[in-house]
Formats: C-alpha cells, sequence, structure tokens
C-alpha cells in the first residue's frame, strides 16, 4: 500500500499546437463503413437534371445542388433538421465538412435549396434512390406494406376556422335577416311591393346589402322601433364583410372541416401523441407510406385525417414513381372499404386488407348471436333473407349512397311481413314498424373474399408482419429521430420533408 503511494501518474504527450508534417484528410479520419460514405456514393450515381432546370443562367456562381442534397440529407440522417443548425455542422462537423468539400452554405441558402429547389422533384430523387436499392437487390417493391400516421403542423393550436362554425353564422344572418324582412312587411308592406323578397338559402354580401338598403329605404319615413334601427345599422355595417370572410375561408378549406390560421393547408386532426390526455384536436397533415422490409417505398401528404380516402392516390402516385403497380398490399382495417376493394380487383392487386368487424367476427358471441344480418340466412337466387324466427324477409325496394369521394353505393332493403306478437321482437330490433335490412352485397361479396384470403397461410404471415414492417419506421422516426412536430409550413414543404425523412431512413438502414 505505502509503494502504491509513491507512484506517479502518467499522462499522454499532449500539444494542441503541435504541427504535422502532412495536415492529416478527412477521409482519412472517416470510418468505412460509415452512413456519410453512403450518402455520397447513392447522391453521385443519381440523376439531378430535374434539379439542375430549376437554375437560371447568368449571376453569381451557385453551391452545387449535390453538395447541399447530401449535406441536407445527411443532416436529417444525424436527426437536424434545423438550417441553422446544419449551417453550424458545415463549419464544425467533419462528416458534413468532408461533404460539402469544406464549402460553408449559411442556413438561408440551405432553406432556400429545401423549399424553393427541391419543391416538385424530390419526389423523383427519391424514386431514383429506391430504384437503386432495388438494382442493389436490397429491397422488393413488389410486395407493400401501407399506413399512415397523423403529425402535428408547425402551427398554433388556438388559431383555427371550423367549416361547421362558418354554417352556423351564416344561418344566423340568415334567420335574422328574414326577421327584419318581416318586420319591415308588417310596417310597410306597400314600400316593399316591387322589392318581393327572396329566399334566404344562398346568401353574399351583395344580395344582402340591397336587402338592407331596400329596408332602410321602405322605413325611412316609418315610425320604427329603436331596437330595429340599431340592428339595421349593425347588418349594414358588419354583414356584407363577414359573408365575404366566409366565403374567402370556405375556398381556403375546400372540403376539409377546418384548418389553422398559421398554416392554412393544416387540418385539425385527433393525435395519438396528446401529452396533455384531454383527446384535443391539433393541426397536422396525413402522412402515408408503403414500406417494405421496413424500407419505405412510397410516401404521401393529405389534408383528410381519414386513411381510407387515401389508398386510391397513394397507389396511383407509386404507378408514376415506378411505372407499376405493386403486386401484393396489406393494410390494416383503415382502407377496408368497397371502393379500395374495387380497385384493387381493377388494378390486379392481390389486397390483403381487413375491415371493421374483422376480428370481431371471430368471436363465439358474435357467431352465436342469430340477429346480426352476417348471420342470417339469405337465398340468393330467389333474393330474400330469413329472419331467425324462420320468416321471409322480402326485398323491397333499393337506394344509392355516395361516399365522400363520390364513390355510388348500391344496397338492397329487405323487410319482415309481420313482426307483431314476436317473442324475439326485443332482442331482434327496436323500430316500431316490422324490421328493415339495408344490404350491400356487392361489399358483402368483397368482405368474403377478403376474409378467406386473411385466413389463409400466406394471409396471416402478412398480417403478423404488417405491424413489424410499417409501423415500426414510424415508430423509429418519431422516436429515435425524434420527429413529432413539422419545421416548414404548406402542405409543399412539408412534401419535402417527408421526403428527405424517407430518403435518410432508407438510407441509414441500408448502412446498417
Amino acid at each position: 500500500m505505502g509503494n502504491s503511494k509513491s507512484k506517479k501518474p502518467v499522462f499522454k504527450a499532449y500539444n494542441p499546437d503541435q504541427l504535422s508534417l502532412l495536415p492529416p484528410s478527412l477521409e482519412e479520419l472517416i470510418p468505412e463503413n460509415h452512413v456519410v460514405r453512403i450518402v455520397r456514393k447513392v447522391v453521385d450515381q443519381i440523376n439531378i437534371d430535374s434539379l439542375l432546370s430549376k437554375y437560371e443562367g447568368g449571376g453569381c456562381s451557385s453551391y452545387h445542388p449535390k453538395m447541399l442534397l447530401k449535406v441536407i440529407i445527411y443532416a436529417y440522417i444525424s436527426n437536424i433538421y434545423s438550417s441553422r443548425k446544419i449551417e453550424s455542422s458545415v463549419q464544425r462537423d467533419i462528416h458534413f465538412m468532408w461533404l460539402s468539400g469544406m464549402q460553408r452554405p449559411d442556413h438561408n441558402t440551405i432553406n432556400r435549396f429545401r423549399t424553393n429547389k427541391l419543391k416538385g422533384v424530390l419526389k423523383e430523387v427519391f424514386g431514383q434512390v429506391v430504384l437503386l436499392m432495388v438494382d442493389a437487390g436490397v429491397v422488393n417493391i413488389k410486395r407493400v406494406f401501407v399506413d399512415g400516421t397523423k403529425i402535428e403542423a408547425n402551427a398554433n393550436k388556438y388559431t383555427f376556422v371550423w367549416g361547421k362554425s362558418i354554417v352556423r353564422n351564416k344561418q344566423r344572418i340568415k334567420d335574422q335577416l328574414q326577421e327584419l324582412w318581416d318586420y319591415a312587411q308588417g310596417v310597410a308592406a306597400e314600400e316593399l311591393q316591387d322589392n318581393n323578397p327572396t329566399t334566404y338559402e344562398e346568401i353574399d354580401s351583395e344580395k344582402v346589402s340591397k336587402t338592407i338598403a331596400s329596408i332602410n329605404q321602405a322605413l325611412s319615413n316609418k315610425p320604427v322601433e329603436k331596437k330595429v334601427k340599431q340592428k339595421l345599422n349593425y347588418a349594414k355595417r358588419t354583414w356584407p364583410k363577414a359573408l365575404d370572410k366566409y366565403k374567402a375561408q370556405e375556398q381556403k378549406m375546400g372540403d376539409r372541416n377546418s384548418y389553422s390560421k398559421t398554416d392554412e393547408d393544416a387540418t385539425f386532426m385527433r393525435m395519438k401523441e396528446d401529452h396533455m390526455r384531454n383527446g384535443q384536436l391539433k393541426a397536422g397533415y396525413n402522412w402515408q407510406i408503403s414500406t417494405s422490409d421496413q424500407f419505405i417505398l412510397n410516401y404521401d401528404i393529405y389534408q383528410n385525417p381519414t386513411d381510407t380516402l387515401t389508398l386510391p392516390k397513394h397507389i396511383e402516385s407509386f404507378k408514376e414513381l415506378y411505372q407499376t403497380y405493386p403486386e401484393v398490399l396489406v393494410a390494416d382495417a383503415g382502407y377496408g372499404s368497397e371502393e379500395n376493394y374495387e380497385l384493387l380487383d381493377k388494378l390486379k392487386i392481390e389486397g390483403y386488407v381487413k375491415y371493421n368487424y374483422f376480428h370481431k367476427e371471430q368471436k363465439k358471441k358474435y357467431k352465436d348471436n342469430p340477429f346480426l344480418v352476417a348471420n342470417l340466412f339469405y337465398n340468393k337466387e330467389k333474393d330474400f333473407y330469413v329472419c331467425p324466427m324462420g320468416q321471409r324477409m322480402e326485398k323491397i325496394g333499393s337506394s344509392k349512397r355516395k361516399t365522400k369521394s363520390g364513390f355510388e353505393q348500391n344496397y338492397s332493403v329487405y323487410q319482415a311481413k309481420n313482426c307483431e306478437g314476436c317473442p324475439m321482437r326485443s332482442l331482434c330490433h327496436k323500430s316500431k314498424s316490422d324490421r328493415r335490412l339495408s344490404v350491400n352485397h356487392n361489399l358483402q361479396k368483397h368482405k368474403s373474399v377478403m376474409r378467406q384470403r386473411l385466413k389463409t397461410e400466406q394471409g396471416l404471415k402478412h398480417r403478423s408482419q404488417r405491424p413489424a414492417d410499417v409501423e415500426a419506421v414510424f415508430g423509429n422516426i418519431k422516436h429515435n429521430k425524434n420527429f413529432k412536430r413539422f419545421y416548414l409550413r404548406g402542405k409543399e414543404k412539408v412534401a419535402i420533408e417527408v421526403g428527405l425523412l424517407a430518403i435518410a431512413h432508407n438510407l441509414a438502414k441500408m448502412a446498417n
């Protein structure tokens, strides 16, 4: 013990001002299997003619787009999404310095390249990267797993416009305008004879202004209540402006039910990542991807929260990228609809797409319930159902419905002849008249085919693999890459962000 105290610590030589005979090359400082080498190699192989066409001739020299693309992709691999942080990394990090060739673009240059130059061309770049991986035997585009997730927009949660609120406010103006007209008719009917009241089903600022002017003129020489005068002055001053504002808001909203004033392309959606746990709606986007072996093969950004409506466009964008449709498509019950099943059949894509109640159908309680439509006996030849008491339910008509996307569904309507006095009536249905059924036979046919396919050995394999394939990708991006909120605003810019995330994810996985 005493000898150990007499020993002196030994340190490695340290001289920060020591000069090297030959300065080290950055190439020597980067490991051979580092992901940054994959980024450089892949970007050097792709065709960027569409990106080069964005540059105009003349003026000062520009940073090479391949250099900027490499830097931004590697930044997204490194979980760096801010243009200012990318600028800082280019000045300090040897990997960024190696990619940039010691050039130092500032944050404005980086952001302009990301938001302006990559707009409209990044999807093509992404497709080329995937095809390079296909040629290398890394990934196969014949079988895809499809899913979506909602990511919060870069928008204020409390600056919003609701479609229902616009409808309610317009209806309030209609009702009050009708009340003013009715009052004027009671006081000055003769003066209003030449201005016959029209229905106020559809109103605009011009129509409201003319109506209020007619009422004011008719009441000009009449004794009018003070309250009515105040109301007319308020209506003349505010209603036309309000209607113009509502019209502009409706145009921005389109077929959505809401939008954010901070990011007008963002729609309010219910998010799974709800840190306050109060079910609050947040402005966001619906990000849809197709994957295979956890590689992203296709991506799209949608403003509607419903996955069902996104599948047709998502499949078409896949075709635009690779000039072919996938042979097999696997998705969860959120995509199970008659329209989507019809589309898969038309395109000859072998679908493994669940529908709602698929898992519920497997339970004994569901199978043993004799009152459910799915469990009633159906005679296909004579087109009638048989109720649990053995009574025939004949077809009495048909109906049509249109989905939000415009797809037309056909329903057959069946009715029992006499339910009065039936001992099972309270268990069978709660309507006051005889029981009616509304059945979509085409949808039932598709469900039957899908049910059999999903229960096969191959179907079970695809169903078990889907969560591990596509949901794991979202988990990696949201939690490992800590990307839970967009940095840019507007649908086009958000699409660039997810495109860069998709390329970064694929190259990082390829390197591993």
